[in-house]
């Protein structure tokens, strides 16, 4: 059961009301913002809430139980909060927002009403919208081992036990050009050949996108130019001089394990699983049943 001080219930008993909404967001790379509906900045538990450039609610719902509580908030762009390029590039992607309820004539005493995550963010025309989960969300993320011919392990993980930081999976360069949001090339990867960063991950060390991760599509060589291309378009298109990780990528199939990695005793797929021909047909008087293997 909760305990509501009585600084923050007798904030409600006078003619008006002195409680206002305040929000803590707290981002993966542990910046941490708040925000307010008063109109004057507030400070509590060591953070500073600011007016303006603060969240509005739209809807929320809550229910017993593990049932799921959902919400929204929508705001206006600021230059010194959240900006498009910010929420584009996922620097927001599950951020942690704690809602509080303060009485904005004393900020010694809160009521923290929930914690959530940030789930899908959408924008236009300077504003923003975001949807708010419940922590009770997770709960629902897929557990345990998957059946599939690909392997479920990421690359590096305790499954795969592939160490990333050796020199041969690990690069580094610099970013000559690029082409569009897409597409750059670079110089540092000369050791490399081509596709070795195929399905790789990408990390920005400096320049616009730094902290940034995306995905690498292709890792291609033309006329003596690397060019990186990446699943998702860039928020800021990288410039040159930007400087970035990069790890070697894995198709996930057990030719790759075993050519690429020499690591198929850490293989965590079943490339011997029959196909949905085999799964789909049927006995027939003409096929030989001695228990040899299906699949070689």
């Amino acid at each position: 059961m909760r305990q509501i001080s009585e600084n923050l219930v007798g904030s409600d008993n006078g003619q008006a009301t002195t409680l206002c909404n305040a929000w803590r967001l707290t981002r993966i790379d542990g910046v941490v913002l708040g925000f307010t509906d008063h109109d004057h900045m507030l400070e509590f538990d060591g953070t500073k809430f600011e007016p303006e450039s603060g969240f509005l609610p739209s809807s929320a719902r809550t229910e017993l139980g593990l049932n799921i509580d959902d919400g929204e908030v929508a705001g206006a762009f600021s230059a010194f909060a959240i900006t498009e390029k910010d929420l584009a590039s996922g620097r927001y992607d599950g951020a942690i927002v704690e809602v509080f309820l303060l009485n904005w004539q004393d900020t010694s005493s809160a009521l923290k009403l929930r914690t959530q995550e940030i789930g899908e963010v959408s924008f236009g025309d300077h504003v923003f919208q975001a949807e708010l989960r419940s922590l009770a969300h997770r709960l629902d993320q897929p557990q345990g081992r998957t059946y599939g011919r690909k392997c479920s392990a990421n690359l590096g993980d305790a499954s795969c036990k592939i160490d990333l930081t050796s020199q041969l999976y690990d690069g580094a360069g610099t970013v000559i050009s690029s082409k569009d949001e897409r597409t750059c090339i670079v110089e540092g990867l000369d050791a490399y050949d081509e596709f070795w960063f195929r399905y790789g991950l990408m990390t920005w060390t400096s320049g616009a996108n730094s902290g940034l991760s995306v995905e690498i599509h292709d890792h291609q060589i033309q006329n003596d130019q690397i060019i990186l291309k990446f699943f998702s378009p860039l928020a800021n298109i990288s410039e040159t001089g930007d400087t970035f990780e990069v790890t070697a990528g894995c198709a996930k199939t057990f030719l790759t394990c075993s050519d690429k990695f020499s690591n198929v005793i850490n293989f965590q797929g079943f490339p011997h699983l029959p196909g949905s021909d085999f799964a789909y047909g049927y006995a027939d008087e003409e096929t030989i049943h001695d228990g040899r293997p299906l699949v070689r």
